[in-house]
């Protein structure tokens, strides 16, 4: 009787069956897990500075080519969707981190993985809730759950500071702004992207707030018509650069009717790093002070 109730009572402490975890991508991909995954290719540059913002390190096994922040990224093996299954397979992977673009573009890829046992999982948030969410997802999916919350905290605290400056600044005294994503197309941002969060929150105004965006994505196609019908009103044009749009001031500077634009003659034409306010990462902050810095150059603290 007493070896009985010792067995049970062993059986009562023995830590059950994990309990299982759902996760759904932006691409409706749903499927369960039990444990954290620990061998991870990341595709997206956020995905791969948001991994290690949560403590990984050695969890990361592959990175993109388009890596530039933290520097200990760099040093990871480099991965391409254009690299073929056996490459992926011979490095063990057990998640691979995706963009929804990457998703359209090489579809059989990402199934013939499937097929043998590894995960692929698209995502890539478009505005500050979503942000949020992902966060908690990659945490999720790492075990690193506090160190997501932590992430978004921090997050929080100091939009709470730059929301507090913005109220001081009288809406009469903030910049309208045109936000050039793509200068070859005359293109902007959609209005609630994150773009146009950093700006705003960093004291402008949108005078693109009617763009519309293109194929489920921040772009929106707006066109020189349209920016020259508002260039009375444009006191700052900013314009992302890097990969996305190699661009320099000089060229909008000469650009078509370009002097028909108010911040073009008061010279208040600035380039913004695409990474700081377009990708999804803690350096979103940094963005905001970057551009209320040109916006308000007077100094509203």
């Amino acid at each position: 009787m007493q070896r009985l109730l010792l067995s049970l009572l062993i059986l009562l402490c023995l830590p059950g069956p994990a309990q299982a975890e759902r996760i759904t991508d932006d691409v409706g991909t749903t499927f369960n897990f039990t444990t954290p995954f620990t061998r991870i290719i990341s595709l997206y540059p956020a995905h791969t500075e948001n991994l290690f913002g949560l403590g990984l390190r050695d969890e990361i096994i592959g990175v993109s080519a388009s890596e530039d922040f933290p520097s200990s990224a760099l040093s990871k093996p480099v991965f391409s969707a254009r690299d073929g299954v056996e490459k992926f397979l011979a490095a063990k992977p057990d998640l691979i981190l995706i963009r929804p673009m990457h998703h359209r573009g090489y579809l059989p890829l990402w199934k013939a993985l499937g097929k043998h046992g590894i995960q692929v999982l698209a995502m890539q948030p478009s505005n500050i809730a979503e942000m949020y969410a992902y966060w908690h997802t990659l945490g999720r999916l790492t075990g690193t759950e506090p160190a997501a919350a932590n992430m978004i905290s921090r997050f929080e605290d100091g939009l709470e500071k730059a929301r507090t400056r913005l109220e001081r600044i009288p809406r009469n005294e903030r910049p309208g702004v045109f936000f050039e994503s793509i200068h070859k197309k005359f293109a902007t941002f959609a209005p609630g992207s994150m773009p146009i969060f950093v700006m705003e929150t960093a004291g402008g105004r949108n005078v693109a707030s009617d763009a519309k965006p293109r194929h489920e994505t921040n772009i929106a196609n707006y066109g020189l018509e349209r920016i020259l019908s508002k260039a009375a009103r444009i006191d700052v044009y900013l314009a992302q650069y890097g990969t996305m749009n190699q661009v320099e001031v000089s060229s909008i500077m000469n650009g078509p009717a370009a002097s028909r634009i108010k911040a073009v003659r008061d010279r208040t034409v600035f380039l913004v790093d695409e990474h700081l306010v377009s990708r999804p990462t803690m350096r979103l902050l940094q963005g905001i002070e970057t551009v209320h810095r040109l916006l308000h150059p007077g100094g509203i603290q």
